[in-house]
């Protein structure tokens, strides 16, 4: 759902989308926002430009400012090239689907040649699977399982994951993050 900027939301509702020095988003997935506090703050140690705002204001006492919809750091923060071995990007990679039976809904992960086999626990041998695919597999090999698998694994770079991420876009975009978001996808005659 995209934010108009007209319309008025509470404050914890109005993070900033954080961009690094050359005005691409740090993540796309998750989408790399601050809370309203951090981007103040940010803002008042120079750490970051603003780029835009809401249409709304926040006060203290002494001080008034608009509020920040979208920051840019002021030093540059160079990209991992090899994206973390987490549960949360294994998902990612697979898109957030069973690679036995394409179901979306109760994941965990499987490890294609079993821990009691032998198995590591690493890119190639951990994919997403349902609970119920993964408790049909058991500790058997996938050759004696007689499951078939969608997808060999493969350990992904930082752009396939962000590529991935795009398809699952936040709950949560406002109208001015819009320029800031997805400006690398190609464009159509």
């Amino acid at each position: 759902m995209i934010i108009p900027a007209t319309e008025k939301v509470p404050l914890e509702k109005c993070p900033a989308l954080v961009l690094n020095a050359d005005f691409r988003p740090l993540s796309y997935y998750p989408l790399s926002l601050w809370c309203w506090q951090d981007a103040v703050k940010s803002v008042f140690l120079e750490r970051v430009s603003i780029v835009s705002n809401y249409k709304r204001k926040i006060r203290s006492p002494s001080f008034q400012m608009n509020l920040p919809s979208v920051i840019a750091l002021k030093n540059f923060i160079k990209p991992s090239e090899n994206p973390s071995f987490t549960r949360f990007n294994v998902f990612l990679r697979d898109k957030f689907t069973c690679q036995y039976c394409g179901v979306k809904k109760d994941l965990t992960f499987d490890h294609l040649l079993p821990k009691s086999k032998g198995g590591v626990t690493d890119w190639q041998n951990v994919i997403t699977a349902c609970s119920t695919c993964n408790v049909r597999k058991g500790g058997r090999l996938l050759s004696a399982s007689g499951m078939v698998l969608y997808k060999k694994p493969f350990r992904p770079t930082v752009e396939d994951l962000h590529q991935n991420g795009r398809n699952f876009p936040p709950n949560f975009l406002h109208e001015s993050w819009m320029d800031y978001l997805y400006w690398d996808v190609e464009l159509l005659p």
